[in-house]
């Protein structure tokens, strides 16, 4: 069943960021699969959102506009993290010639402007190519795209949806 207040949806989709968030951490350093540059922004995209959704849950304006400007912000990491990962997506389908993602993206930061990085890390090589998990037939990246898409939906669900209060004909009196 899927719940009625803006605030239970708010706080759902945190929960997801945060157990994805989880499995992510857990298939780095349980299993091993070490993440790429673009793995890394997904992670990024996915704490924004989560933030935005705990910000949302926690605060559930009454405010029919208010609700809608967190459903807005919460779209903007999502759109953002499905970029990045559709993009990963086309390099894993598309390898480039070189191999090797280049240098960490903690480096690259410290001796580059964000600007450069991001366009560094956005025009990836070899290892983000490289598919090292997959489920029911799509890889990791796949299925983070999906899911920013889906989470990107839900918030505009709760933000739009019409007002918890029921209005009655002695409320319009």
């Amino acid at each position: 069943m899927i719940p009625k207040s803006f605030r239970a949806r708010f706080l759902i989709g945190f929960l997801a960021c945060a157990g994805l968030l989880g499995y992510a951490f857990y298939v780095q350093f349980q299993l091993g699969v070490m993440p790429c540059n673009f793995c890394i922004l997904q992670r990024i995209a996915f704490a924004a959102l989560g933030t935005v959704f705990l910000i949302g849950g926690v605060i559930a304006p009454k405010s029919t506009s208010a609700r809608k400007w967190l459903a807005v912000l919460a779209v903007i990491p999502a759109v953002a993290g499905a970029g990045v990962a559709l993009r990963h997506v086309w390099v894993q389908i598309y390898p480039p010639p070189m191999a090797g993602c280049g240098s960490p993206m903690t480096f690259m930061l410290e001796m580059m402007p964000v600007q450069s990085v991001l366009r560094k890390v956005l025009t990836a090589s070899g290892d983000c190519s490289n598919i090292n998990w997959t489920f029911l037939g799509l890889t990791m990246p796949a299925w983070c795209a999906l899911w920013f898409i889906g989470l990107g939906i839900w918030a505009i669900a709760a933000g739009w949806r019409r007002s918890d209060r029921k209005f009655t004909a002695r409320s319009l009196k």
